[in-house]
């Protein structure tokens, strides 16, 4: 089986963990009540937050579709080719409403909206879709450590350990 040996750029591979590292940050330092929003530099540091991790987002979208050739093979499935741009589209609108819904949470509280259906109907979404880019994230993950069983480099061409061998 021929292997095209995809390599995406220091700058592609780095926003990739970079990403995974801004991520990582953002729920480790979540909210546990939205009552935690009274305090004010608490709620000013999650909006700045917000607006970083958005325009970050928003950046590694465009600098990845602009320069971004898939690692996956010209002779894998359409099935295959389609659902991993579904998995990848979806990542980018989910973590957007995930960085919007939380922007509107703060909006809201900001302005004295701290309780009724519109707060609580945001919270609900936001958190419905952190939910769903956890199981995205693992369908991500699981495509990578198929691909690493399979030796068809595609893990290779982002992550930077376990390395395949070229033959």
């Amino acid at each position: 089986m021929g292997q095209e040996r995809v390599q995406h750029s220091f700058l592609g591979k780095s926003l990739h963990w970079f990403f995974i590292l801004l991520f990582g940050y953002g729920v480790f330092k979540q909210i546990e009540k939205k009552e935690q929003l009274n305090d004010l530099g608490l709620l000013i540091s999650e909006m700045l937050f917000a607006v970083a991790f958005l325009l970050f987002l928003m950046f590694r979208f465009i600098y990845m579709k602009r320069r971004y050739k898939t690692a996956l093979s010209s002779e894998t499935s359409k099935i295959q080719l389609i659902a991993a741009k579904v998995v990848h589209t979806s990542m980018y609108f989910v973590l957007t409403g995930i960085a919007i819904s939380g922007l509107g949470i703060g909006t809201l509280f900001w302005l004295g909206y701290k309780d009724g259906l519109l707060i609580e109907t945001i919270i609900w979404v936001h958190e419905l879709l952190f939910s769903t880019i956890l199981w995205l994230i693992s369908i991500h993950i699981l495509a990578a450590i198929y691909h690493r069983t399979r030796h068809d480099f595609v893990w290779s061409s982002m992550v930077p350990f376990f390395k395949e061998r070229v033959k």
